[in-house]
């Protein structure tokens, strides 16, 4: 490759960037300075963030509502204040349709507990994808037993996009429920979402779309694109581990029951009955994340401060650099060529087993992500145990992908 020369002038300063992450600059793999390709695993955090987490802890920990003392009423104004900016992050319509919990995860297992145990009968459909992470398939596998609903796949070409015939087939008056992921945490995929989000109201069906891989790459507009519900992880956006975002409509909010039961989330309670707390309340049982909260709206700050239209412009760069540079390596083979895609690059090298890859690129300073990544199904689609998938974010540089591309090499050559 004739390296950076090939490309526009890359759109940020990466360097500049770079120092704002404390582990970027420090770190070091067996001598080596880290190379750090696991972004879709969980991404580095910036100053800001730990200094946040810091200053919370050390100037104003205390549990959030209902105290009347300084520390509380400081902490619940912080804390309420991070909802706030999540919401504007996405552009919610209503501060309140932002319910924090613990992650993507968690923020499904709500959706197919509540969601599921109102709605769904004996007979009715949830549809999913080929390409969904396990914690977007298994709650709702867990909530179709429990009702006697069927879980149905949308099935996706060789090249890792969705078959959008056979969605549209599949959409019938059965389908109580469509959740699918934005962006694919193994193939980089993304998802035509605006239009499965179309032709799922043209049939008043809701739609939930798992945006963890999606939210650090592209800029999302709830009120534009028209989700009924969204799920997101802070940690895969520059933010703590521990805390994330359900955004789900007011309207199905309110339809829905709690996930879980006990603090903050009523309003009375007595041993006969209990009335529930308003939104969001009603879904945020017990003592929150509230430095979790508080660290991941720093992190959304930061990253509006950087500029989001040119975060995506240079990754994109940085992906097609990538692929370019990659395909260069004899024997390579990607799983998952979508014609649109952001973040992931997957793929093998002749018949290494991908753990054995990975093995040696760590020892050259290199993290990647090897195994199935939580796609079992999409690996028995291909046929493969695995890939070694190289994430990447606008910290990373053409330089360090030339290291990967040379570090593949090299371990390709020791094994083979």
């Amino acid at each position: 490759m004739d390296n950076v020369s090939t490309l526009a002038a890359p759109a940020l300063d990466v360097a500049r960037i770079r120092k704002d992450f404390p582990l970027l600059q420090q770190a070091t793999v067996y001598g080596l300075p880290l190379v750090y390709f696991d972004n879709g695993a969980t991404t580095q955090k910036p100053q800001v963030v730990l200094d946040t987490l810091e200053q919370y802890y050390t100037g104003y920990n205390s549990n959030v509502h209902r105290g009347v003392h300084h520390l509380s009423q400081k902490a619940t104004d912080a804390y309420e204040e991070a909802r706030k900016t999540a919401a504007a992050y996405i552009n919610a319509q209503y501060s309140h349709e932002v319910i924090f919990t613990k992650g993507t995860t968690d923020s499904i297992n709500l959706v197919a507990s509540s969601f599921g145990r109102t709605f769904l009968q004996a007979g009715d459909v949830v549809l999913i994808s080929a390409m969904e992470h396990h914690s977007n398939i298994v709650p709702w596998q867990m909530i179709c037993e429990e009702k006697g609903a069927e879980l149905k796949v949308i099935p996706i070409n060789e090249r890792g996009e969705l078959l959008m015939d056979e969605f549209s087939r599949l959409l019938n008056e059965r389908v109580k429920i469509v959740a699918v992921t934005y962006v694919s945490n193994t193939m980089g995929t993304v998802n035509p979402v605006k239009d499965i989000i179309t032709q799922a109201h043209a049939r008043n069906i809701p739609v939930l779309l798992d945006a963890a891989q999606a939210i650090q790459h592209i800029t999302i507009d709830v009120q534009d694109l028209q989700p009924d519900f969204l799920a997101f992880s802070g940690h895969k956006i520059y933010g703590p581990t521990g805390i994330g975002v359900l955004y789900g409509k007011e309207a199905w909010l309110n339809k829905m029951p709690p996930y879980q039961g006990g603090g903050d989330m009523i309003k009375t309670v007595t041993f006969a009955k209990t009335i529930y707390n308003e939104l969001p309340y009603k879904f945020e049982a017990g003592t929150p994340d509230v430095s979790g909260a508080i660290g991941l709206a720093a992190a959304l700050n930061y990253l509006q401060q950087v500029g989001l239209e040119k975060i995506q412009q240079y990754e994109e760069q940085l992906i097609e650099y990538a692929l370019q540079a990659l395909q260069q390596v004899p024997g390579i083979r990607f799983i998952g060529q979508a014609a649109h895609r952001s973040g992931a690059i997957s793929f093998l090298v002749d018949d290494i087993h991908p753990y054995d890859l990975g093995e040696l690129l760590d020892k050259q300073g290199i993290a990647v992500r090897t195994g199935h990544h939580c796609t079992e199904p999409l690996m028995d689609l291909f046929k493969i145990p695995g890939t070694v998938r190289a994430s990447l974010s606008f910290y990373n540089t053409f330089e360090e992908v030339d290291k990967l591309v040379a570090a593949v090499n090299r371990a390709a050559a020791m094994l083979r």
